[in-house]
């Protein structure tokens, strides 16, 4: 038995009653296509099942229909931290709904540069950053080859690169309020990256959040956002102020980290220390850990909504999102 024909344009074209250029503008979003036409044709794809070949159509759009998300980090990271899932599901979700494709590269600073002639017009038509530190030079590299770039987290320096963000320095203002509040006043914090915007800015939080009740901030002790780096900031932060009763770790497994190491020394949560995390994610609610709600999915969705205007409106100025944060009161404080 054979197997049937896929349809055609000509078929489509045929069945609509329209000439070929016609059913060709039509699929491809052109405008000048009367509403008759337009109805006509798009009652002849769905009769017959008809599917456009990309590559065949970017001929005609100049568009690749294909959208890079770039992620500034390790496979052992981005697997392994809740944040990236939860940006990358929205951005998968909001890249199908827009019917386009998706092509994920991990690009760690050791291996940055060797990605920059993929992301050309050929290949993609836009490009979505995550996790980028500050030193990196990639959204003016990628702007250099003319392709719209959204960053998640931000602002960068830098000419026509929008960005979508958490607001991380209300979310750690309103996790220290917290503890003031539940009656702590030694609060130390495990800070995310000091290259890192996100780390700037949440470290920002906890600083104002205690110039705000007049007190004055412990040692500050830096982590990469992984359980690991919790758990020797926490050590450390023992060894120097033994004496502390609460810690904001700036990220959910920084802070399972820091309840390990405090269940080892023979304190408890949130009796002798209270400890808060930040992300929301399904950590925190295994460990009954108070954290700061960032919904990274919603992020990943508006990273690509912003993109795919930047796509069709490239000579806008780009444009800039901040999304709000709020905490989540669990048992840990």
């Amino acid at each position: 038995m054979s197997q049937a024909r896929r349809p055609t344009l000509e078929d489509v074209a045929a069945r609509a009653g329209v000439g070929r250029g016609t059913a060709s503008r039509v699929i491809n979003g052109a405008s000048r296509v009367s509403a008759q036409a337009r109805e006509a044709v798009q009652t002849a794809i769905d009769e017959l099942g008809y599917v456009p070949n990309r590559a065949a159509r970017s001929l005609v759009t100049n568009r690749t229909d294909a959208i890079a998300l770039v992620i500034a980090e390790s496979e052992e990271r981005v697997f392994g931290e809740p944040f990236f899932a939860g940006v990358v599901r929205g951005i998968g979700t909001a890249v199908a709904e827009a019917d386009k494709q998706l092509v994920l590269l991990l690009a760690p600073a050791e291996r940055a540069g060797h990605i920059d002639d993929y992301l050309t017009r050929q290949h993609v038509d836009g490009v979505l950053l995550l996790s980028l530190h500050d030193d990196d030079t990639l959204p003016t590299r990628i702007r250099g080859h003319g392709i719209p770039v959204v960053l998640g987290g931000g602002p960068r320096p830098g000419p026509g690169v929008g960005y979508v963000d958490n607001d991380n320095a209300e979310g750690a203002r309103l996790a220290v309020a917290h503890l003031l509040e539940r009656g702590r006043s030694r609060i130390a914090t495990i800070a995310g990256p000091a290259d890192m915007t996100v780390g700037h800015h949440r470290l920002e939080g906890y600083l104002s959040g205690l110039r705000e009740a007049g007190l004055e901030p412990l040692t500050v002790q830096y982590g990469d956002f992984s359980q690991a780096s919790g758990e020797a900031a926490m050590r450390t932060l023992l060894e120097q102020h033994p004496d502390l009763d609460a810690v904001f770790a700036a990220s959910d497994p920084m802070a399972a980290g820091a309840m390990t190491v405090l269940r080892e020394t023979g304190r408890t949560v949130p009796e002798d220390v209270a400890v808060v995390g930040f992300d929301d994610s399904a950590v925190a609610v295994s460990l009954d850990l108070t954290s700061v709600h960032q919904s990274a999915d919603a992020m990943g969705r508006a990273m690509v909504e912003m993109l795919t205007e930047a796509i069709r409106a490239p000579d806008d100025e780009p444009a800039t999102r901040m999304l709000p944060t709020h905490l989540v009161v669990r048992s840990s404080s």
